[in-house]
């Protein structure tokens, strides 16, 4: 089944999800055994989760694969300078030590949100970003938690001056992308905290302020209204080619083979001795993720999820705020200025875009989140999109309930109750455990060298 093709609508969602574990290189070691009989059904649908591909390219972005625009993206991705207190950066979220997330059930930026903070491992495969899909690309969903006011809080327009006002980002930048704009380290130009308001989409039930409605409540936008149109174009564009050097960085956040991956070697070569890579426990698992618990109706591919949406029936408690889920995000990213189509992508034809052209909801969308990547979950806990779940036995018990009902919409209605036993369940955690893959290139785990300075 192809990677970047969409999970059947009505698809079983079994989306197990993971728990933070030590290292399975340091859990899961290579043991004499007789490994476990798989089916071939089970075997042919094992074959299908690895190896991963080489990343889909991404029309919208030219940079994407630029080594000099990853350097670039390295060093913004590190710098708390990118934060209107100068004390967080993209790394404070998506910390390396923490499976490229924070460890925490609802992610903390300048205020608690409403959502756990996703890995950044294996970004580069996704078709949607975050857990509504608001996002087209890795480029464009820079925004969100560069310029909300939540989390980074940092205006696109003071984005232009930081570039403008240190040596090492201008001249980086400006090798890659042509010079900046004129008068960039005018503040009169590109005003302190000139920003718009993040997209959104229209409710006819709580109809969006106007921009100049906003402006009295809120000085960003106050002082992207004092700007010149030609300056608030310019200060977008260096917004997207600032999201693009972070893409270029991100696409390289890819672990090397876990013990899964050998074990399918095994297979697929009739070598014993890689079989021995998963112990008898993860080989069980195994044989339930393919066969009786089905999980690969939702988690398939070799990147071990199909990248859509889908409402488990996790139930909100009292006095919890609730969102729509899979809809806002299809509202939303249709009207991104920064999507696909818009004037600062590299491909605007429908051709390069046609994932935004066939976007629709309907009753059976809402409540519904994206099934993440299972590949390293065991070191980014917790889990859910509200970080409900603490460990990976939390979520497969959950599989083997489905305990509650959702707060809206309805549970996909092919999810039924595993009833595992306790052996089971953990044979499940096992498996997952055994996708732990070697770590990412220690180089890209933190700053690059050397300080940024100033003119």
């Amino acid at each position: 089944m192809s990677l970047f093709l969409p999970a059947p609508v009505f698809a079983a969602a079994i989306a197990l999800v993971w728990a933070l574990v030590p290292s399975t290189q340091e859990q899961i070691e290579p043991v004499a055994q007789d490994p476990v009989e798989l089916s071939r059904r089970e075997k042919n649908i094992a074959q299908t989760l690895s190896p991963l591909p080489a990343l889909p390219k991404v029309p919208s972005n030219r940079f994407a694969d630029d080594p000099a625009a990853a350097r670039l993206g390295q060093r913004f991705f590190y710098d708390p300078r990118l934060s209107r207190d100068g004390d967080r950066s993209c790394a404070s979220c998506h910390s390396p030590g923490l499976g490229w997330s924070d460890g925490l059930a609802l992610s903390e930026g300048l205020a608690v949100l409403n959502r756990n903070s996703p890995s950044l491992l294996h970004a580069g495969y996704q078709r949607w970003m975050f857990w509504d899909g608001r996002s087209d690309s890795l480029w464009s969903q820079v925004q969100w938690p560069l310029e909300h006011p939540d989390e980074m809080g940092y205006a696109r327009a003071d984005l232009v001056r930081l570039i403008a006002g240190d040596a090492v980002l201008r001249g980086e930048y400006e090798a890659l992308f042509g010079q900046l704009p004129a008068g960039a380290q005018d503040a009169e130009r590109f005003r302190p905290g000139g920003r718009p308001p993040l997209p959104k989409p229209s409710d006819p039930f709580n109809p969006a302020p106007s921009l100049q409605e906003l402006a009295q409540s809120d000085a960003g936008h106050a002082a992207w209204l004092a700007m010149q149109d030609v300056d608030r174009t310019a200060a977008t564009r260096v917004l997207a080619n600032f999201g693009k050097a972070i893409e270029a960085f991100e696409r390289k956040l890819v672990p090397g083979p876990s013990p899964f991956d050998t074990y399918v070697e095994g297979l697929r070569e009739d070598d014993p001795s890689k079989l021995t890579a998963l112990p008898a426990a993860a080989q069980r698992g195994l044989k339930a993720f393919v066969g009786k618990a089905q999980c690969v109706n939702c988690h398939f591919s070799p990147l071990l999820s199909g990248g859509e949406f889908h409402n488990l029936g996790l139930a909100v408690g009292e006095g919890e705020v609730f969102d729509q889920g899979r809809p806002t995000g299809i509202r939303t990213v249709k009207i991104d200025p920064l999507n696909g189509r818009g004037k600062f992508s590299d491909a605007q034809e429908w051709e390069s875009n046609a994932k935004l052209r066939y976007l629709s909801y309907d009753e059976h969308t809402y409540g519904a989140y994206k099934a993440p990547s299972l590949r390293n979950a065991a070191r980014s806990a917790p889990y859910m999109h509200d970080g409900r779940f603490a460990t990976l036995e939390e979520v497969v018990r959950f599989y083997s309930e489905l305990p509650g009902g959702p707060p809206v919409g309805h549970r996909e209605e092919t999810l039924l109750p595993l009833d595992l036993n306790e052996q089971q369940v953990m044979d499940l955690v096992a498996f997952l455990k055994a996708l732990e893959g070697t770590p990412v290139a220690e180089e890209l785990r933190r700053p690059i060298p050397g300080e940024a300075k100033k003119d």
